[in-house]
C-alpha cells in the first residue's frame, strides 16, 4: 500500500524540521522488544539491556506493540520546536489526556490490565507514563543521547544543503527507500493505510529518528501536525568506536591533529565530540577547527545551542584525492 502526501505551495513553503528524544524513546521500545529486525541497532540494545533490568518500564512497553502497526499519538506527540528536550515534551504528554481515550481506540487488539488502568484514568495514567519514561530515559539513552543528537543535527543539516541546491524536490528524493517524490505528492509505502491525503495547509513536520529503522512513521491524522520520521544517514556507524587513521600526505600538509579532525567529520560533529574522538582538550580542538574554517574546509553551523562542523566542498575534493592514492580505508557514512 502507498500514502501519497499531497503539497500545496503553502506547505511546500511550511516543511520543518524537529528532532524529538521522546519520539526516540518510544521507538527504542520496539529495538528491545525485537532486537533481531533491527540488527544496525542491535549494540545498542545488548549493552542497554542490564541497565533496564531494575527499571520499571511496564506501561511504556505495554505502549508500544511488536509487530509495530500503530502507536498511540499521545506517546509521542509530533514536536512544536526544532530541538525540544525530554523534559518539554513529557510536559505535553502530561497536557493530553483528553486524547488518551481516542487515541486507544484506534489500536486494534486487547488491551493489557496495565494500559486499561491508563484509560480509565488517563491524568493518573500519563504522570505514570511519564515517570516511566524519565527512568527509562536515565538508563537507556542518556549515554548515548550527546552521539545520538549529533547525527540527528547532522542528518538536518544535510538536508538543508539540498533543499538550498534543489529545493524541497531535491530534499525529498533520497529521504528513504520507502518514499518517493513526483509531481508536488510524497509517496510513502505503508502497511495500513492508503490513498490520498492532504496536509490541510500545515507543511511537513520531517524527524530523523535512529530508533525507526528500518521503516518510516507518518503521522497525518487530525488533530496532529502531519509528520514523517524516517532513519538519518550514518546509522551503520553510530555504535562504533573507530580509530581514523588520516591520509599521510595530507597530515604532512596540515599537521597529524588537523588531518585527523578533518577526516573525523565525514558526519558534521560538536567540538565537545571532535576534542574526545581526536583525545584534545575542547579550547585545543577549537582552536584547529577555527584554523581550518579560516582556510575554507570547514564549516560551522549553530543547531540550537550547539555548533556543529562540517567539511566544505573543498575539503571533500581534497580528501577524496588523497584517498584515491592511499590504501587506508574510509568509513561509508550511507
Amino acid at each position: 500500500m502507498t500514502l501519497d502526501l499531497t503539497f500545496t505551495a503553502h506547505d511546500l513553503a511550511n516543511i520543518r524540521f524537529a528532532i524529538s528524544p521522546l519520539g526516540e524513546v518510544v521507538a527504542s521500545v520496539r529495538v528491545l522488544k525485537d532486537p533481531a529486525a533491527h540488527p544496525l541497532l542491535r549494540p545498542w540494545a545488548d549493552r542497554v539491556r542490564r541497565r533496564l533490568r531494575d527499571v520499571d518500564w511496564g506501561l511504556l512497553s505495554d505502549l508500544v506493540p511488536v509487530p509495530t502497526i500503530v502507536i498511540a499519538g499521545f506517546t509521542c506527540t509530533p514536536p512544536s520546536t526544532s530541538m525540544p528536550d525530554l523534559a518539554l515534551e513529557l510536559a505535553t504528554m502530561r497536557g493530553a489526556a483528553a486524547r488518551v481515550r481516542s487515541d486507544l481506540d484506534e489500536i486494534p487488539g486487547p488491551r493489557t490490565k496495565r494500559v486499561q488502568e491508563l484509560y480509565d484514568d488517563p491524568e493518573r495514567g500519563l504522570e505514570r507514563l511519564a515517570g516511566e519514561v524519565e527512568s527509562y530515559w536515565a538508563a537507556a539513552m542518556a549515554p548515548y543521547w550527546p552521539r545520538i543528537r549529533t547525527l540527528l543535527e547532522g542528518e538536518i543539516l544535510h538536508r538543508a544543503r539540498l533543499l538550498a541546491e534543489g529545493g524541497a524536490r531535491r530534499m525529498l528524493a533520497d529521504l528513504d527507500d520507502a518514499v518517493t517524490w513526483r509531481d508536488g505528492t510524497l509517496r510513502i509505502r505503508h502497511r495500513r493505510a492508503s490513498g490520498p491525503r492532504s496536509l490541510r495547509g500545515l507543511g511537513l513536520l520531517l524527524v530523523p529518528s535512529v530508533f525507526v529503522w528500518p521503516r518510516v512513521f507518518s503521522v497525518t491524522t487530525p488533530p496532529y501536525q502531519p509528520t514523517v520520521r524516517y532513519a538519518p544517514r550514518g546509522i551503520a556507524t553510530l555504535w562504533e568506536r573507530r580509530d581514523v587513521d588520516p591520509p599521510r600526505a595530507l597530515a604532512a600538509v596540515l599537521g597529524r591533529t588537523r588531518a585527523r579532525l578533518l577526516a573525523e567529520l565525514d558526519q558534521p560533529a560538536s567540538t565537545r565530540e571532535l576534542a574526545q574522538r581526536a583525545g584534545l582538550s575542547e579550547p585545543g580542538a577549537n582552536q584547529h577547527l577555527t584554523a581550518l574554517r579560516r582556510a575554507g574546509l570547514c564549516s560551522a553551523h549553530r543547531t540550537g545551542r550547539y555548533v556543529l562542523y562540517a567539511r566544505t566542498a573543498t575539503a571533500e575534493a581534497l580528501l577524496e584525492g588523497y584517498l584515491d592514492e592511499t590504501p587506508t580505508p574510509r568509513s561509508n557514512s550511507r
